[in-house]
């Protein structure tokens, strides 16, 4: 009876595939910028991965994101797509760094968003499932190099109910909301009322924790706590002990960009504020592991550069941004050769920009440069209430985002001509 059981539960977690549509998607080049665009998916409530979170397979042919259906792959040659997992996703994770699997997590429908869930992995060639484990509550954000480990954060203690009530995304778009009035009575703007939210969370000082899970055996483990406001945990894409994260809030209110071991050692920080008003953030690494790069700006929407710092060395360099290449994410191609921007309301464009050094570098000081720009796919009507999230391809040769420059939120690629 026991076999009988194991057989059963097992067929369970495997569940046919469909075939690869074979309509062939919509492409266009873009009469502005002369590149190629695919539109890869428009159904109504897609979502495509944060610009930080990995969507692509180890071997670089599929593409990961989600549906109201479930998760679907992107075939990356043809652009055909198919339903990998049909099921009521919560969260779509990011992909196997070694195996041809997507993490995702589940929660009940009476679960409110950093409530208990559990995190799942789904073969993306047999569609066969495993739960990993079952957490208490927050969120996954990362997985390390080896894949063994997750990571994320929680809080220990729940917010004031007004400020858990902000930030929630809606379902169909994915975009975040924020509401609020000012001290004249009348409603806040989307990023003013954010702001605010922001600096009211920062305040509350919600007690939290980092934690990571072995994807073994769901063994969940505490990497660090504080009272400061945990986000944004990444780890390194080659060492699988070393994590960055940050300390969320408004920026020019906190030392943001932290690196640490997994088992709480090597707390650093990674950038200090020297300029009042100056805001760090939107880190990311190098696909190599050896750098961390972010948005850096001295002070605040005044002069803005795309900053480094090297984990093994310490060097750091900056390049200069001119107010059109100011972006909501950058990112950096698999070969480091080559950044992408997402654009903004100064120049709202997804944009590949070359690095030029303007001086020899010297040991102990920041090495200056600045940016040159090319001009990829117009989001010229695109609402940046959403953010593009853009995603070089691993052969370099597209940039995946979502934009809804045609009225709803749809998942793109377009051409890089490299």
């Amino acid at each position: 009876m026991t076999m009988l059981i194991a057989l059963a539960a097992a067929a369970q977690a495997v569940a046919p595939l469909p075939t690869m549509t074979t309509t062939t998607p919509a492409s266009w080049v873009d009469p502005v910028t002369g590149h190629r665009i695919v539109r890869i998916d428009a159904t109504p409530g897609n979502y495509a991965l944060y610009f930080n979170y990995n969507p692509f397979t180890p071997q670089g042919d599929l593409m990961i994101y989600l549906t109201p259906e479930g998760i679907r792959v992107v075939d990356l040659k043809s652009w055909a797509t198919r339903l990998v997992l049909k099921a009521k996703v919560d969260r779509l994770l990011f992909a196997g760094p070694r195996s041809r699997t997507a993490y995702y997590t589940t929660k009940d429908a009476a679960v409110d968003d950093g409530g208990p869930f559990a995190v799942w992995r789904v073969d993306l060639d047999t569609g066969t499932t495993r739960k990993i484990a079952d957490v208490p509550g927050g969120r996954i954000e990362a997985i390390n190099a080896d894949e063994t480990l997750l990571a994320g954060e929680r809080e220990l203690a729940p917010p004031p109910p007004a400020i858990a009530a902000q930030g929630r995304r809606d379902p169909k778009t994915g975009a975040p909301s924020y509401t609020g009035v000012g001290p004249d009575g009348k409603p806040l703007s989307f990023g003013a009322a954010k702001a605010h939210w922001m600096a009211a969370r920062l305040a509350a000082k919600v007690p939290m924790e980092m934690y990571s899970i072995a994807i073994a055996d769901g063994r969940r483990r505490t990497i660090h706590r504080a009272t400061d406001w945990l986000n944004h945990v990444q780890f390194s894409p080659t060492d699988p002990t070393l994590l960055m994260f940050c300390h969320e809030g408004p920026w020019d209110q906190v030392d943001r960009i932290w690196t640490i071991r997994t088992d709480g050692r090597g707390l650093t920080k990674v950038h200090q504020r020297t300029m009042a008003g100056e805001i760090a953030g939107h880190e990311f690494w190098s696909p190599d592991g050896r750098t961390i790069w972010y948005d850096l700006q001295t002070p605040a929407k005044q002069v803005g550069w795309l900053a480094s710092y090297d984990v093994r060395s310490g060097a750091r360099s900056r390049y200069l941004l001119a107010a059109d290449q100011a972006s909501s994410h950058f990112t950096q191609s698999r070969d480091g050769r080559v950044f992408a921007g997402d654009g903004s309301a100064a120049g709202k464009y997804i944009s590949l920009f070359t690095p030029r050094s303007v001086a020899t570098p010297q040991p102990g000081l920041i090495t200056p440069g600045t940016l040159d720009t090319e001009r990829l796919a117009s989001l010229a009507t695109h609402d940046y209430t959403l953010e593009p999230n853009e995603h070089f391809t691993p052969d370099g040769k597209w940039i995946v985002y979502r934009t809804n420059m045609e009225g709803a939120p749809a998942i793109y690629a377009v051409a890089t001509g490299r």
